[in-house]
């Protein structure tokens, strides 16, 4: 019997360090093989401290991408200090699994165009196009979706929705919007999950 991937993956913990060892513990209790940050982990570059921390103290390992309220550097610093991997425009392979990713939003004051959501994407998927499953980690969620429909403040990404269509990601992981929370459903043969802020455990 093959073994299954596990993966722990949340998104919007907003600097909630109780909150981020609440998913720490969670993480080692279901003994996942990987956690995903899918965005806005830290609250406008307010105190970092204690939101990798407890993962790593866990020997976990760990994917991040930067949401709208962390910013590029901060998501760079953060994988750096704490020894885990920012996969913003890059991909890593784990088993036979390719993750590939884009942070930030296509709003705020390090808003992407869309294009370059799409770039960025198309960058990180070249390394792991041949990987028998391929998942995408966005911080925003694709236009046309149920997701979208949720909120009347952030449109979703025509981006992110081209990639979809262009890359065929298995798994496509998102958060952002907060009252989609669990949300999932298909774009083509892609399966998009808003991870939330609680999390969702997902075997490959």
């Amino acid at each position: 019997m093959v073994k299954k991937f596990k993966i722990l993956a949340a998104g919007d913990i907003h600097g909630d360090s109780g909150l981020a060892k609440k998913l720490a513990e969670r993480a080692d209790k279901e003994n996942v093989d990987l956690v995903i940050l899918c965005g806005d982990i830290v609250q406008h570059g307010r105190d970092s401290i204690n939101l990798i921390k407890p993962f790593v103290t866990r020997n976990k390992k760990v994917l991040l991408i930067p949401g709208n309220h962390d910013g590029f550097a901060t998501a760079d610093f953060l994988a750096e200090m704490y020894g885990v991997k920012n996969i913003h425009g890059y991909s890593v392979k784990y088993d036979n699994i390719g993750f590939f990713g884009c942070g930030g939003a296509n709003i705020g004051l390090e808003a992407l165009q869309e294009k370059e959501i799409y770039d960025i994407l198309e960058k990180g998927f070249k390394n792991i196009k041949d990987m028998n499953k391929k998942i995408m980690v966005t911080h925003v969620h694709p236009s046309d979706t149920k997701m979208e429909k949720l909120t009347s403040f952030f449109t979703g990404s025509t981006g992110i929705k081209k990639a979809i269509e262009r890359f065929k990601p298995d798994v496509l992981f998102c958060s952002h919007v907060h009252e989609a929370e669990g949300v999932e459903e298909y774009v083509g043969k892609t399966k998009v999950i808003n991870v939330g802020r609680n999390g969702k455990i997902i075997e490959l």
